[in-house]
């Protein structure tokens, strides 16, 4: 490696808080509060607190970090706000910032979940889902925005974003190839022709002109070592493993908890390429392979988990919860529904910790290999096309009750059925839009409007 492509930053300060603890604990709850929207919103929340308004982290830090949990599998929001915590505060930030990430919308849905199970749907609950996911779509539509403007920084990158979206939405390549190919990309742009994949001279300074606590070249001070990799490795295996041991023991090999945590402790180490691509293949094995819920089901819980803080993941707790109520294998199915819904967010959530604290300070010392830094910047610009794909199937999904899959050639397209149009979803999300990208409301302020209106347009219409 040639000098031209690696210089040593200025490292962080040595083992202490960047922040106080205390201060980012109260920082990370009121993130958890605000994590609407699925991995868009998420990470634009952490955007805007993070690095806009606290200047905690420089803005190509940010990103460099975000590159990172978009290559692995996983809720990569979580895994981001892991790794945030981690640049502060060391270990115990990093456990505290992912554990609270996750928290209240475990908490929410789980209570959901009971209340399903315990009432069904009711008119009320209908209309109010009714109104939150026109609302979710102009948050995403927001955070589509909000990435974009700040990592497509040239034309080649923009063209990138754009091919991405072209290639999920209308050729249904897989996520995995999109992300590979757009690394190849800009590895290949930086070889070639470097000055389209740069990224511009950072922005040093945080909220009023002062340099970020984490400025975007200096170098965590944790080094990576043989020793410490495999303590971090065991130590996360114990954690990940034991419950699921304990459940084996408990309640034997062929349980339906035994089934439940082996199958989403796969999922979260298989599967690549955001919620959408997890939830195909889950519920494909849960519908039609395992039988814990219904293709209705399927898509309800998934509101549910639209409509909670947190990562859309989630919604594996839902189908836990239903399907091991429905089979508890002789112990009451409240406690079995329980136990399931809490091994399965635990399965599908301990592994993002342990990929970031066991890749992390490696993925710090490749900072400053400016290939590697021009793969990661392209594979960023292909997220954005991504988060739009999202948003596409957002809008088909929501303002239409009926869509046709169509194939012509090598297209694969959800059409949309014109007849099938809801108005008060449409609305709903032109209210959503202008109270977000016009009077720039916070997620909460929108989502509770928005929840207002879908109980008066639903029972007026």
């Amino acid at each position: 490696m040639t000098s031209s492509e690696t210089s040593t930053p200025p490292a962080t300060a040595g083992g202490g808080d960047l922040v106080p603890f205390r201060t980012a604990v109260r920082a990370w709850f009121a993130i958890s509060w605000q994590t609407f929207g699925g991995p868009a919103g998420q990470i634009a929340v952490m955007q805007r607190t993070l690095v806009d308004e606290k200047g905690w982290i420089g803005q190509r830090r940010f990103l460099h970090a975000l590159n990172y949990c978009m290559l692995l599998p996983g809720p990569e929001a979580q895994q981001l706000a892991v790794y945030t915590g981690w640049l502060l505060n060391g270990t115990r930030g990093g456990i505290v910032a992912g554990g609270l990430f996750v928290l209240p919308g475990m908490l929410a849905l789980l209570l959901l979940s009971a209340l399903y199970v315990a009432f069904g749907e009711t008119t009320v609950v209908g209309s109010v889902f009714a109104g939150l996911a026109p609302a979710v779509l102009a948050i995403v539509l927001q955070a589509v925005v909000r990435v974009g403007r700040r990592a497509l920084h040239g034309v080649a990158l923009v063209l990138l974003a754009v091919a991405s979206f072209v290639a999920l939405s209308f050729f249904a390549v897989p996520f995995p190839v999109v992300v590979l190919a757009a690394g190849l990309l800009g590895w290949l742009l930086h070889r070639v022709a470097p000055h389209l994949i740069a990224a511009p001279p950072a922005h040093a300074s945080g909220p009023e002109g002062r340099t970020p606590l984490i400025p975007d070249d200096a170098l965590h001070s944790e080094r990576p070592s043989g020793r410490r990799t495999l303590r971090v490795l065991v130590l996360g295996l114990l954690v990940w493993g034991l419950p699921l041991l304990a459940v084996v023991l408990l309640t034997g090999a062929g349980s339906t908890l035994t089934q439940q945590g082996l199958f989403f402790s796969g999922t979260a180490v298989v599967t690549f390429g955001g919620a959408y691509a997890v939830l195909a293949y889950v519920a494909q094995r849960a519908v039609e392979d395992y039988g814990w819920v219904t293709p209705g089901e399927m898509t309800r819980g998934l509101a549910l988990a639209e409509t909670t803080p947190g990562p859309l993941i989630m919604v594996v707790q839902f189908v836990a919860f239903l399907g091991a109520y429905r089979d508890p294998g002789g112990i009451d199915p409240w406690v079995a529904a329980v136990v399931g819904a809490l091994l399965t967010t635990w399965v599908t959530f301990v592994p993002s910790f342990l990929f970031i604290f066991l890749g992390a300070p490696y993925v710090e010392r490749l900072r400053s290999n400016r290939g590697l830094s021009a793969a990661l910047t392209a594979v960023t610009a292909a997220v954005v096309g991504v988060i739009a794909n999202l948003a596409l199937y957002f809008t088909t999904h929501t303002l239409f009750a009926g869509t046709t899959p169509t194939t012509w050639g090598p297209l694969h397209l959800d059409v949309p059925d014109p007849t099938t149009l809801q108005p008060a979803a449409l609305a709903i999300a032109l209210v959503g839009g202008v109270l977000v990208f016009a009077l720039r409301w916070s997620v909460l302020r929108t989502l509770a409007v928005c929840a207002a209106l879908g109980l008066v347009l639903t029972g007026l219409l």
